[in-house]
C-alpha cells in the first residue's frame, strides 16, 4: 500500500466476477425465482455481454450449488424444498453456536457495539413494516454476529450460505413474526451477549434457528 493520500489502481475485476455476482445477486432476491430456467441467448442481451463470459459465471454458480444443469434441458435456477430449508438453518445454527462461543471467549464489548448498530437497522425496517429490508437487516445481523467471532473461516461458510439463507427469507416473508417480535428476538441476542451469559446466548441461538424451521414447515 503507498502512502496516505496517494492514489492507487483500483483493483479491476473480470467480466466473469461482475456477472458472476449479478446472477447471484437476481437468485437472492427472487429476480430469477426458484426453478427458473436460464436461457444464455436472453440473459446474454439483457447484460450485454457476449455467451462465453455467461457461459463461465453461470458454470461457477453450477459449482456453488445455485444454479443445477439439467440434461438436454438446460440450466436452473436451485429449488429449496422442506429438506434443504432445514438443512441450511441447522448449518447456519452450527456456524452461528460456534460464533457465539468464540464472541464470549473474545472481545464481547466490540461485538455488542457491532450488533446493536446491526439491530438499529433492524429496528428502523420494523417500524417500516417493509418486509424485504427487514430480511436485509436480518441477515445483515446474522453476518455480524459470524464476522465478530474473529474467525475467518467461520465467516466463509456462513457466506457459502448467503444466497441460500437469503432464498429461505424470501420464502419466511409470509410467516415472519410481527416485526416488534422479530426485533425482540435479536435483541435478545445483543443483551446475552452484553451479560456475558453464554448458555442463554446458545439456548437463544438456538431456537432462533429452530423456530424458523417450523415457521418455514407451516408455511
Amino acid at each position: 500500500m503507498g502512502r496516505l493520500g496517494e492514489l492507487e489502481p483500483v483493483p479491476r475485476r473480470s467480466t466473469v466476477e461482475i456477472v458472476s455476482d449479478e446472477l447471484r445477486s437476481a437468485i437472492m432476491y427472487g429476480a430469477l425465482e426458484p426453478g427458473a430456467q436460464l436461457g444464455e441467448a436472453e440473459l446474454a442481451a439483457r447484460l450485454g455481454i457476449s455467451r462465453g463470459p455467461l457461459r463461465e459465471a453461470m458454470q461457477r454458480l453450477v459449482q456453488e450449488g445455485l444454479l443445477v444443469s439439467e440434461p438436454h434441458r438446460g440450466l436452473f435456477v436451485i429449488t429449496l424444498d422442506e429438506g434443504d430449508v432445514e438443512d441450511v438453518y441447522l448449518t447456519r445454527l452450527a456456524i452461528e453456536r460456534a460464533a457465539c462461543q468464540l464472541i464470549m471467549q473474545r472481545n464481547r464489548g466490540e461485538a455488542v457495539a457491532r450488533l446493536t448498530e446491526a439491530l438499529e437497522a433492524l429496528i428502523e425496517a420494523a417500524r417500516e413494516r417493509d418486509r424485504v429490508r427487514m430480511s436485509d437487516a436480518d441477515q445483515a445481523f446474522h453476518e455480524v454476529l459470524v464476522s465478530s467471532s474473529g474467525s475467518p473461516r467461520l465467516e466463509r461458510m456462513a457466506h457459502t450460505l448467503l444466497v441460500e439463507t437469503r432464498m429461505c427469507l424470501n420464502a419466511l416473508q409470509d410467516t415472519y413474526p410481527e416485526p416488534s417480535e422479530l426485533v425482540e428476538e435479536h435483541r435478545r441476542l445483543v443483551d446475552a451477549i452484553g451479560d456475558g451469559e453464554e448458555e442463554r446466548l446458545l439456548h437463544l441461538i438456538e431456537e432462533h434457528m429452530t423456530d424458523s424451521i417450523r415457521r418455514l414447515r407451516t408455511s
